[in-house]
């Protein structure tokens, strides 16, 4: 793979990794959801659980993202729009039967104690 698996043109060691492993701290809202993307396409399923903030993190449980993150083979991200608190976004994968899918959505975040947080989206 060369490049990231949230599309920029750095390695994923360079890139999103040292967000998910928390040597680094994702400046903006739009690092930390390219850093989601790719937690899910390397099934980092504690990664997720922990930059959703705390008030909607009862709405996702771990078993169901990591079954999410697991079924569906992660292609391709691509950041349509961004502002200070959110970003419209499409991921392309192909699911279980290997049928391919895009999920776009519009997520909110929230910057609290020094960490940006996914608070909820809007699908279409």
């Amino acid at each position: 793979m060369s490049g990231c698996y949230c599309g920029n043109s750095l390695s994923f060691q360079d890139c999103c990794e040292p967000y998910i492993k928390g040597t680094k701290k994702a400046p903006t809202c739009e690092a930390l959801m390219r850093s989601r993307y790719s937690a899910y396409a390397t099934t980092e399923v504690d990664y997720l659980v922990a930059t959703t903030h705390l008030t909607t993190r009862k709405l996702y449980k771990k078993a169901d993202i990591l079954i999410w993150s697991k079924n569906n083979k992660w292609l391709k991200l691509e950041v349509i729009t961004s502002t200070e608190t959110t970003v419209t976004f499409k991921a392309y994968f192909l699911d279980e039967n290997l049928k391919a899918q895009v999920h776009y959505e519009h997520s909110t975040f929230k910057f609290e104690n020094g960490n940006w947080f996914y608070v909820d989206g809007e699908y279409n």
